[in-house]
């Protein structure tokens, strides 16, 4: 199924969104709760399985909805359809502060590899399956970056970044190492796989993990500062624990902390 071609424009730059204009019955598929805003006239439909319209028959669905449940994904995804006679317009906003990066599939050979919490919403005919990595290291010690999801057709998809995107392009041969969750996705020429840190010293003081990712040129990478899980365990690390104090709070400095800020409770 050929993709349903889309114009959109990105607004914002720490929160953005993505505006997307339909002409009559053309569809765009997103995940569950990205929506943000929509023109009247244009239907929502929940979908089983991966929003290419190529999954015919119970079996394809059960196997391309599946596929999803292994990203840890929804069994369901979200169809919105133009059913007015002129061009409307939704939008679907960043789950957090980062960037939202548009996927343009015919420059990358119809195939691109994300993080499976980084697609965004796509135009209908993309695919949106799962990619794993056959390699045992990788499969045993690949942590957030081990099971990808794939994005396949001829059309536009658009993937989120965390905080400030980088785009590297590596020639035949180049490598660059990654931490696994800094992963955004890369282009299908990519050879993906999991190193170990090595040293005593850097096994149990490093702070950084046992191992990182090793992607080998040729091809395209997109890399984030701030990928959700960092930022959801730093929330974690500040949230109050019992007592109503945070990690901070109750040692010399979150003493001054709350005499600065007014706070006498003792």
């Amino acid at each position: 199924m050929k993709a349903h071609e889309i114009d959109y424009t990105i607004y914002g730059e720490e929160m953005q969104y993505i505006e997307i204009e339909l002409d009559p019955q053309e569809v765009v598929i997103a995940e569950a709760g990205s929506f943000m805003m929509m023109d009247s006239g244009i239907q929502m439909e929940t979908i089983f399985g991966d929003g290419s319209g190529n999954d015919t028959g119970i079996l394809g669905k059960l196997l391309s909805a599946g596929k999803r449940v292994v990203t840890g994904e929804s069994l369901f995804m979200t169809a919105f359809e133009n059913r007015n006679n002129t061009k409307s317009r939704i939008s679907f906003a960043s789950p957090y502060p980062g960037k939202i990066i548009p996927i343009d599939l015919n420059l990358y050979q119809g195939k691109f590899i994300c993080q499976k919490d980084a697609f965004l919403c796509a135009a209908k005919g993309v695919s949106v399956g799962i990619e794993f990595n056959r390699k045992l290291g990788t499969g045993l010690f690949g942590g957030e970056g081990f099971i990808m999801e794939k994005l396949e057709g001829d059309g536009l998809a658009f993937v989120h970044a965390g905080g400030t995107l980088a785009r590297k392009e590596l020639q035949a041969g180049e490598i660059l190492k990654v931490d696994t969750g800094c992963i955004v996705g890369f282009s299908s020429g990519i050879q993906y796989d999991v190193e170990f840190v090595g040293g005593i010293k850097n096994t149990i003081f490093g702070g950084e993990g046992l191992f990182f990712a090793t992607l080998r040129g040729p091809g395209i990478v997109y890399v984030q500062s701030l990928p959700f899980s960092r930022l959801a365990n730093r929330i974690i690390a500040s949230a109050p624990r019992a007592g109503g104090k945070g990690r901070e709070e109750g040692g010399l400095l979150g003493g001054l902390g709350n005499l600065l800020d007014g706070d006498n409770r003792f």
